[in-house]
Formats: C-alpha cells, sequence, structure tokens
C-alpha cells in the first residue's frame, strides 16, 4: 500500500453519518487523523536463543527463583481462589457469592493455563516445525471452566476447594455464560478440532472474530422467536487482548498501477476507509497434556481512534463517535441480516476483515525465520473452514505480488500450495456468491486479482478442453449472470491444493453434483473425504460423567478418552445385568435432570419415565423440523381418536425441539411459532396427559445440549437425503446411549454401517431418487400423502390457532413442489416411529441396542479426524512434548 506519494487521505463516510466541513486549515495539511504504528511480537527461533544469551546470569537466576507455578493440590487451590476474590475482584468471605465464586475459580484455573500456554507457544517457536492454521467464522465453544478443569486433571480437587470454602461446584459452572462464538453444527466442529489439536499435540492456531453480541440470544415471546444481545463479554476471564498485536484493514479506495525501475507494473491500492483489527488470545487447552494452544479472535476499532474531538468541539456530538461505533458493527454480530444491500457490504466486510487480519499474522510469523517465500508451504497449513474464509486466498496472492514483490505464478504457486478447503454444503444457495458490484465497491484490488485468478484458470481449462467451450462457463469463478457474481466456492477450489467432504455420501455427492465439472479438470485425486467426528472429553466425559465412569470401569481406565476405539471392550459386558441396571439408572437420572430443567425453564412437567424425543439444531428446512412437528400432530390427532381405555395402552412421549432460525429467514421463524403453538394446545389437553407433551426449549447452545444429549432416547436427523453434509449431533446422541431416528444422509449412513442396521431407525427415499422425485412434483402430478392432508386440515381449522400464520408452510408442500419430501416421507416417517413405540416397551431389547452402539462408535472421534487431515492435507507432525520442559514462556504470540 505504500507509495512514492502521500496524497490527502480522504475516509469515505457510512451512510447517514454527518460530515463537518471545517473551513480553514487548523491542522497541518495532508493529515487527518495520527497514523497508527503496528507493534510486533515475540521472536523468531533463533532470536530467542539469542536474546536469552544476552539476559546476565543474575537476572536470569532472579527470574528462574520467582517463576510462578500454578496449584497442584486443594490447599494451592484454595489459596489461588481467596487470592483473586481479595485482591483481583475486591470481595471478601462475607460478600462472594456464586457469581464471584466462578470468576475466582476460572481465574485461578486460567493462570495454570498461561503458564502451559507460554511453554506451548516457546516449544513451538524453538523447533520451528510447519503450523496449521485453522480460519473458521465460527468457534462454538461452550463453556470453559468445566473443560479447562477435565483436560488438566483437577476437577476434584476444584471440587473438594470449593466445598471447603462453601460452594457446590456444579453451582459454580453454571455462572458462566457460553462463549457466543458460533450457532451450529460448523462451529461446534471447529471447537472440537481444536480440542484434537491440542490433545494430539499439534502446532495449531484457531482465527476467527470476537463477536460482541454473538449471533443473538433467543427468547420465545407468544411463541415467537424474538432476537436480543446476547451479552456475554460482561465477564470473560477466559480472553488475553493484545492491544499490542494490531493490524490496519483497508476497505473501498481504488486502484492505480505504476511501472518501476525494473518495468515491472506494481499495483497501488489507496484511498477509503481504514478500520483497526485488535487481537484478543483464548488458551485451547489439550487432554492430559501439558501442551495449550491458541485461539486468536480479532475486535474491530476505528483507526482513528474511539472519539473525534473536532467533531464534538464543532457541536457535532453524535458524529464525534462515530467512526467508533461504524467499526464496531464489523465485529458486532455473527452473521448481520443479509436480507438488505447493506447487511450484504456488511457480511463481505466481515468476512475481509477477518482473512485480512490473520494473514497479516501468520506471514509476520513467517517473515521472522527469514525463510524463503517458496518455503512458506512448508511452514504455513490454512484450512478453510466453508466458503466464509475464501478471500484468505486472493489476500495472501495480494500480498506476495503487491507489497512482496513475487512473480505472479510464483506467488500462485505459493497459495495453492498452502490452503485446504472444506466444503460443508451440496446447497447451492448456500455457497456464497456476491455481486461483482459489491466488490468494485468495497475491496477493488481484490476483484481485479480474481479477475486475473479466473482469466488464468479458464486458459488453462480452455488449452485442455479445447473443444468444449460450454465447460468455461460451469467452472468460471465470475459468474454470468444479472449482476455478475463472484463464486466463492469456485474460488477455493481452485485456491486450493485439497478439497474435502465431510461425510463418505456428501464428499461422493459433490464430486458427481456441485463440483463435477472441477474434478474433470484437477482429476479425482484433489478431492477426498474426512468424516466429521466429536471430542469424547466434552461430550462424554464433561457431558454425561457417570456414564464416562461407568465404561471407564470396563475399558480399564481413562485411555477411552484418548483412543475411542477403546469403547468396543463394554461389548463384552452387554449381557452383566448390574452393568446394564447401573445404565438405565444413569438415563433415568439424565432424564430426571433435563425434566427439572424443562419445568424451570418453560414451566411443562414432564414424565421422565416417557420416550424423550429430540431435535435440537439450527432450524432450516432441509433439517425438516416441519416434518416433525407434523408427525407430532398427526399423533396427537391419533391420540384423540381414541377411546380413554385405548388410550391407557399408548407409549408416552416427549417430543423435545430446541434451535435458532437466522433473523431473515421467515419460513424458519414460521416452523418455531407452530411448534410452540401446538405445544401450547397439547400441554394444557386433559384427555391426553402426559401421553404427548410438546417443549420449545429456548437459546440453544453447547451447555444445554450438554443437559439436552445424555437424556435423549430417540433423536431425530431427518433431513432430506443428499442435503446434509454430515451432522455432528448424531454422533453425539449415539455416543450418549440414545438411538436414532434418520434418513440416508450425511453421517447417518456410516453410523449405520458401525453400530449395525438394528440399532438405527432409518427411513424415507434416498439420495438418488430426490430429483426425480422433485421434477415429477414440478411436472407431474403431485398428492399430498393422506394422513398429512388430515394434519393440514387440523392446522387450516385453527387448531392451533390463526392458520394464516401457517400457511407459507402448508403451501410450500402441497403448491410449490415440496421442495424437501415432507409428503414423499411422511408415511414411512411415521411407520418409523410406530416401530420406536415397540422397541422401546422392550425396554430389555432397547439397553441392548444402546450399549451396542456405544461400544462401536470409536470411528467417530475427532482425534482421527484431525490425524486424516495431518496427514492427507496439511502433511504436520504432532510436536514431542518434554515432561521436563519449565521454560520462561518466551515464545511468540
Amino acid at each position: 500500500m505504500a507509495t512514492e506519494r502521500i496524497p490527502t487521505r480522504e475516509r469515505r463516510p457510512s451512510v447517514g453519518a454527518p460530515i463537518v466541513d471545517i473551513q480553514g486549515g487548523v491542522s497541518p495539511a495532508g493529515i487527518s487523523r495520527p497514523k497508527h504504528k503496528r507493534t510486533f511480537t515475540g521472536f523468531g527461533a533463533g532470536e530467542i536463543k539469542s536474546v536469552e544469551a544476552s539476559i546476565p546470569e543474575p537476572q536470569r537466576e532472579a527470574w528462574l527463583k520467582h517463576q510462578v507455578s500454578g496449584f497442584k493440590d486443594k490447599d494451592a487451590f484454595e489459596t489461588d481462589v481467596v487470592r483473586h476474590v481479595e485482591t483481583t475482584l475486591a470481595r471478601s468471605m462475607f460478600n462472594c457469592d456464586e457469581s464471584a465464586a466462578y470468576a475466582a475459580c476460572s481465574l485461578a484455573f486460567r493462570d495454570r493455563l498461561v503458564l502451559e500456554w507460554n511453554r506451548t507457544q516457546q516449544r513451538q517457536t524453538f523447533s520451528d516445525s510447519k503450523r496449521v492454521y485453522y480460519l473458521s467464522l465460527e468457534f462454538l465453544m461452550g463453556r470453559a471452566l468445566d473443560n479447562a478443569m477435565l483436560n488438566i486433571g483437577q476437577k476434584d480437587v476444584a471440587k473438594a476447594g470449593l466445598a471447603d470454602l462453601g460452594f457446590r461446584i456444579e453451582d459454580v459452572i453454571e455462572q458462566e455464560h457460553d462463549a457466543a462464538l458460533g450457532n451450529g453444527g460448523l462451529g461446534r466442529l471447529a471447537a472440537c478440532f481444536l480440542d484434537s489439536l491440542a490433545s494430539l499435540n499439534y502446532p495449531a492456531w484457531g482465527y476467527g472474530l470476537r463477536y460482541r453480541y454473538g449471533i443473538f440470544k433467543q427468547e420465545i415471546i407468544d411463541g415467537y422467536q424474538v432476537e436480543v444481545p446476547d451479552y456475554w463479554l460482561d465477564f470473560n476471564p477466559w480472553e488475553f487482548p493484545r492491544h499490542d498485536v494490531t493490524v490496519d484493514i483497508q476497505f473501498y479506495g481504488n486502484v492505480h498501477k505504476s511501472t518501476d525501475d525494473s518495468g515491472k507494473t506494481v499495483a497501488h491500492w489507496e484511498g477509503g476507509e481504514t478500520v483497526k483489527a485488535v487481537a484478543y488470545d483464548v488458551p485451547i487447552p489439550g487432554y492430559a497434556t501439558p501442551t495449550t494452544n491458541n485461539l486468536r479472535l480479532w475486535s474491530s476499532k476505528a483507526a482513528s481512534g474511539e472519539f473525534d474531538f473536532q467533531k464534538f468541539n464543532s457541536g457535532e456530538y453524535e458524529s464525534s463517535v462515530a467512526d467508533q461505533q461504524r467499526a464496531e458493527t464489523i465485529s458486532a454480530v455473527l452473521y448481520p441480516n443479509d436480507n438488505l444491500e447493506r447487511g450484504k457490504e456488511l457480511r463481505l466486510k466481515q468476512q475481509y476483515f477477518w482473512v485480512a487480519a490473520s494473514l497479516y499474522d501468520i506471514v509476520r510469523r513467517f517473515k521472522k525465520s527469514k525463510r524463503a517465500w517458496k518455503e512458506f508451504p512448508d511452514q504455513v497449513a490454512i484450512q478453510l473452514n466453508d466458503t466464509h474464509p475464501t478471500l484468505a486466498v486472493v489476500e495472501l496472492q495480494r500480498i506476495l505480488v503487491d507489497l512482496e514483490g513475487l512473480e505472479w505464478d510464483e506467488a500462485w504457486n505459493i497459495v495453492v500450495n498452502t490452503f485446504g478447503y472444506t466444503n460443508h454444503t451440496v446447497l447451492p444457495e448456500a455457497l456464497e456468491k456476491w455481486s461483482v458490484s459489491l466488490f468494485q465497491h468495497l475491496l477493488p484490488r481484490h476483484l481485479q486479482i480474481i479477475y486475473d485468478i479466473n482469466l488464468f484458470f479458464l486458459q488453462s481449462v480452455e488449452r485442455a478442453f479445447p473443444n468444449d467451450r460450454d465447460l468455461l462457463g460451469k467452472v468460471s469463478i465470475i459468474e454470468e449472470s444479472q449482476p455478475k457474481m463472484v463464486r466463492m466456492a469456485f474460488l477455493a477450489i481452485v485456491g486450493s491444493h485439497k478439497v474435502n467432504g465431510v461425510a463418505e455420501l456428501h464428499s461422493d455427492l459433490i464430486k458427481t453434483t456441485i463440483f463435477k465439472d472441477f474434478v474433470s479438470i484437477f482429476g479425482p485425486d484433489k478431492f477426498t473425504n474426512v468424516t466429521n467426528g466429536i471430542t469424547p472429553r466434552r461430550w462424554l466425559h464433561q457431558a454425561n460423567p457417570r456414564l464416562s465412569e461407568l465404561i471407564k470401569t470396563k475399558t480399564g481406565g481413562e485411555d477411552f478418552l484418548t483412543d475411542l476405539t477403546l469403547l468396543n471392550k463394554i461389548e463384552l459386558s452387554v449381557n452383566d445385568k448390574d452393568f446394564r441396571k447401573e445404565w438405565a439408572e444413569i438415563k433415568l437420572a439424565n432424564k430426571v435432570r433435563l425434566a427439572k430443567h424443562i419445568k424451570a425453564s418453560t414451566g411443562v412437567t414432564v414424565n421422565p419415565s416417557a420416550l424423550f424425543d429430540v431435535q435440537v439444531k439450527r432450524i432450516h428446512e432441509y433439517k425438516r423440523q416441519q416434518l416433525n412437528i407434523f408427525g407430532v400432530i398427526h399423533r396427537y390427532l391419533t391420540l384423540k381418536a381414541l377411546t380413554p381405555e385405548e388410550r391407557k395402552k399408548q407409549l408416552p412421549r416427549v417430543s423435545i425441539f430446541g434451535g435458532k432460525a437466522a433473523p431473515g429467514y421467515w419460513m424458519a421463524k414460521q416452523i418455531i411459532h407452530l411448534i410452540n403453538s401446538v405445544g401450547s394446545v397439547v400441554n394444557n389437553d386433559k384427555d391426553i396427559g402426559d401421553l404427548l407433551k410438546v417443549v420449545f426449549l429456548e437459546d440453544y447452545n453447547v451447555s444445554k445440549a450438554e443437559i439436552i444429549t445424555p437424556a435423549s432416547d430417540i433423536s431425530e436427523h431427518i433431513s432430506t437425503a443428499g442435503t446434509e453434509a454430515s451432522g455432528t449431533s448424531n454422533m453425539k446422541f449415539v455416543l450418549n446411549g440414545g438411538l436414532i431416528i434418520g434418513t440416508c444422509d450425511g453421517a447417518n449412513i456410516e453410523i449405520t454401517r458401525e453400530i449395525g442396521e438394528n440399532n438405527i431407525f432409518l427411513f424415507g427415499n434416498l439420495a438418488e431418487d430426490v430429483e426425480d422425485l422433485r421434477h415429477s412434483h414440478t411436472y407431474g402430478a403431485h398428492t399430498v400423502d393422506p394422513d398429512l392432508a388430515k394434519v393440514f386440515e387440523a392446522i387450516e381449522s385453527g387448531t392451533f390457532g390463526a392458520q394464516q400464520d401457517f400457511a407459507g408452510m402448508i403451501t410450500a408442500v402441497r403448491d410449490h413442489g415440496d421442495y424437501y419430501l415432507v409428503s414423499d416421507d411422511f408415511h414411512s416417517y411415521i411407520e418409523t416411529h410406530a416401530i420406536i413405540d415397540e422397541a422401546y416397551r422392550d425396554q430389555e431389547g432397547w439397553i441392548t441396542k444402546c450399549i451396542t452402539s456405544v461400544s462401536r462408535m470409536g470411528f467417530f472421534s475427532s482425534d482421527r479426524c484431525i490425524n486424516e487431515y495431518a496427514e492427507g492435507i496439511w502433511n504436520i507432525e504432532p510436536l514431542p512434548i518434554d515432561k521436563s520442559d519449565t521454560g520462561l514462556g518466551k515464545g511468540e504470540l
């Protein structure tokens, strides 16, 4: 960005922000704000050694003598907690409530984590080995305190110490707000991967955004979803502000080209608006290892500072803070509503802000090694978690060509060998596209680079396929539509050396449908599969401690938490009466806990001995919560038609829903409204009583999932076949001793293969039939299933409220092609639920299914995923741990 001439910097005003034109010069010409000076942190591998050698021996001895060590027993833990209560929080035993106890306990554990965190960074810097950088717009971390206690192995110490001080550990853990850094499976997968990377000792960093208000906090008011800010950062002891690690990020402006002394054309991106990215670091502890990796989150600030004195002094009080307010919107909310054009601009701005800051940081760290640029892919692997970070491909090319002066082909070779791309969807509408005009306005230099990438790519395609002109249009990164669009998924494929799907069916589908032309161009080897997994530390050991302890008695210890295949040992005990009895008692206790939570949060009383039927996930038509609630209405109508004597023979059931709808997704919000409207009718019907309850748990998050998942009897993973990439909640439910009803979609297929067809309830059409069915709906006869038609009649008669409130859901099925095959699968769905009822009546057979399923879930560990990524995509090795390492933590952050 530096040029020979320094023009007057003119910042682009935001829409609606007043501008002050001060007549006459009162400040130096050509300066509109003080320029922020970048600060560097840490040392490279060679620099550490020379700096260490330059420290005088007496100083080094003084540091070592007073070096901090974390608590190792109950007394030391209590000392740390009391010290933080009295000195950090300025409280005492007289006014230390549970919130203060949580804060002090967290700070005591954080102190321990920081020591290992610093040593880990030092080890990684000293080794100078290849690192992986995981770029994800979401990191759905959940609560950190319980996770830290378990991973460090000090939960029992904390429990005893807190008891001595007058607190129950469960009450203290409950005080923590979930980190609002994600929404669904994408973010939870990223969090599981960070846990596994640390637990397996891989040198790795995560990069994301520090959302001030999360996606939103969901409240249910009169049955409707209402979005309110999630003030999760009011107290967050798990992050470290790095005010010395900042990056200036440029937007808007213009590009001009000049010729340097050697005759080379150089592009200069100038003017526009600058926003400052400030780093916040979060330690990620591995399980039973000192490795503590880093998650770096970026927060947006005004580059000009928070306050403009000139505007304030001239009476422009509101606009004196407008720069700060405008800048802070970038990292305020996850997935801002993009129904409006300004929302689309904010989303693209958010994505570039994040990847530009992250790339600056990664490149800065590499340059400290003094290596040649050609070695960049040997030191750096960057994984794009979905299309959101795809701009990183363009940004790295811009850095290498415009700022570092590399030739285009050399730079592009580095870029392609650095990036890997994980695709998470086969839905064409979910593959991000941005208009060319928006790019031209917001990121003019990046649009030029995208056009150049596309030109060179299409030229290579034309050379390889000279007689296939249609192919050029099919694979072009620029979609020749009105308006022209940039296809981000295509850009990610062209700019990466590996593209992976996240389940076997999904990986096959992307190669045969949305990306089939790229397989012809690049060959099948560029495309691979890494089936998703989950971390057993959180989703078994933390979420279901009693079941974890029971499993431990049969596997000979806790090694199954790092080698999940050891679960197969419990199948030997499937007929052990005492084992089965305790298994059933644990499930009932978990259901009682969830029933108490339901009563406290919704006021609805449910019977823990009923079958708990759960569907908790992001609300979306393809996930088919509408199919579930239509099935619930069918069950209700069936029960109402029975005599009181017949009803006594029916199996009681509790249908539990949870999940958020995107603020601009009208149909998903309508589904939530119908679920709550059905619940308000069914739950108050005295004829039905405990035979059927319908519950929607608001503001579903990781902490609630840790209560819900262990209590499930049956969970629903019922997406239209071929639409769910993988799903990971299916794995969590089975790992916790629940069975699943599902379609042949995503990871359900591999779960079936592992646990056996007898232990899963599959229904519905197959992926290969979906397109033919959709075609027949549109161009042939489409008749709604008779049982579903009765459900629609009940809704339209006003049984569950004003019928116009739910008309859109009905017409989508009846009149607009039933794109998600709700009617086609409805009969099979209802029949399968009848089979589930019969299977659940045989409790002995049900317990056998549950134990067998858990014992065969060893494949679905995120540790296995990370090892596959490391070997097949990243080419990185774990860093050996020297148990005697007690360094001073001079590694760079």
